[in-house]
C-alpha cells in the first residue's frame, strides 16, 4: 500500500510518500518539503502567532493535495518540538484539524527517540549490536541506547540546531564570546545526561541521523548524497573538531557554499556542529556512521508492525 508521513517539524514540513507491506523495505516514492521555521515564528510568549498558524495550514493543505496527487491510502501525521512547545499547542492543533481535517500527533521527545532508534536498529540490524543514536533536529537532540528495537534509554534534550542559533547566535559571523558561551552551554546540558547512558556499557555502533550530521559528514569529506543510500558515511570527532573553528568564523552566505549544505540550513550548521561535537567528545565517539533512515521512517515502520499484527 501506499503510505505517507506528514512531519511537522522545526525547521521544515516534510511529506514522504512510501510503497509498504508489513514485512517489506519500505520504498520512497515521492518527496514534498516546505521551509516554515516554526521555531522561529514563536513570540515572546513562546505561542505560534496567527500569521504563524495560516502558513502553517497553507503548508499542511498543499501537502495534503500533494498526498491525494500520489495516491496516498493512509496519511500519518505528526508534530515535534516546535508544536509540542508552543504555548498555544491545542489552538494550532484544533485550527490545523478544522481547516485541514489533519489531526496531528504531537510526538514526545522520548518518542522521537524510541522511533528514530527502530529505523536505525531496522536499517543496520542485530548484527550491529549495541547502539548508541544520535539525531540533531531543529528543536531538540535525541538520544537512545539499546540493543533491540526498544532502547534500554532515551532522552531528549532542547539542543536543537534552531533553537541554539535563534537564541544564542545572534551575528553573522557570530562574536568568539557568543560561541563559547553556547559550547559550554550545550556540553552542560548534554553532560547531565550521559550517566543515564553509561551505566549501559559502551556502545558496539555508533550512529547519526539528521540533516544536520549528514552534512557536517559530507563537508568533512563523506560520499554525496547522489551516490546513494547504501554507500557508507562517516564522521570522525578529529574532522568535526577541526571544521568547528572554520565554522564560527564563516558567513552564513560562506557556509551556504561548502559541498552539501543548502542555504536554509547554513545558518544553523555551527550551532549543530557544536551539539554534535560535545556529544561525540562527552559520550567518548570517535566515529560515528550516518543512516540515512530516521523519524519518518521509523513511524511508518511501526505502522507497518501493527498492520503486520492486525
Amino acid at each position: 500500500m501506499r503510505l505517507g508521513v506528514l512531519d511537522v517539524g522545526s525547521n521544515t514540513v516534510h511529506l514522504l510518500v512510501v510503497d509498504a507491506h508489513p514485512g517489506a523495505r519500505p520504498l520512497p516514492a515521492h518527496s514534498h518539503k516546505a521551509d516554515l521555521r516554526l521555531a522561529q515564528l514563536l513570540d515572546d510568549g513562546g505561542a505560534i502567532g496567527d500569521a504563524g498558524i495560516e502558513k502553517l495550514v497553507d503548508v499542511v493543505r498543499d501537502a495534503l493535495q500533494a498526498a491525494e496527487d500520489k495516491g496516498v491510502e493512509d496519511l500519518l501525521p505528526f508534530a515535534t518540538s516546535a508544536v509540542r512547545e508552543a504555548s498555544n499547542a491545542d489552538e494550532v492543533l484544533a485550527r490545523v484539524a478544522e481547516e485541514t481535517g489533519v489531526r496531528l500527533q504531537v510526538l514526545s521527545g522520548a518518542e522521537e527517540a524510541r522511533l528514530t532508534f527502530l529505523a536505525v536498529r531496522r536499517w543496520f540490524g542485530w548484527s550491529a549490536g549495541k547502539l548508541l543514536v544520535l539525531d540533531i533536529g531543529g528543536g531538540s537532540l535525541e538520544i537512545a541506547f539499546g540493543i533491540d528495537e526498544e532502547p534500554d534509554a532515551a532522552a531528549s534534550l532542547p539542543l536543537g540546531a534552531g533553537r541554539l542559533t535563534a537564541g544564542w547566535l545572534p551575528g553573522d559571523p557570530p562574536a568568539p564570546d557568543d560561541v563559547r558561551a553556547l559550547r559550554r552551554h550545550v556540553r552542560a546540558e548534554i553532560a547531565r545526561t550521559v550517566g543515564e547512558f553509561a551505566r549501559f556499557g559502551a556502545p558496539d555502533h555508533v550512529v547519526a541521523t539528521s540533516k544536520t550530521f549528514k552534512q557536517l559528514a559530507r563537508i568533512a569529506g563523506a560520499a554525496r548524497s547522489a551516490e546513494g543510500l547504501y554507500v557508507q558515511r562517516e564522521l570522525k570527532r578529529e574532522s568535526l573538531e577541526a571544521w568547528v573553528p572554520r565554522l564560527s568564523a564563516m558567513t552564513i552566505d560562506q557556509r551556504a557554499e561548502l559541498p552539501g549544505v543548502s542555504d536554509g540550513r547554513a545558518a544553523q550548521l555551527l550551532a549543530g556542529a557544536l551539539v554534535a561535537e560535545g556529544a561525540m567528545d562527552l559520550f567518548g565517539v570517535e566515529s560515528l556512521e550516518i543512516c540515512p533512515w530516521a523519524l519518518r521512517e521509523g513511524v511508518i515502520l511501526r505502522r507497518l508492525d501493527h498492520m503486520g499484527t492486525a
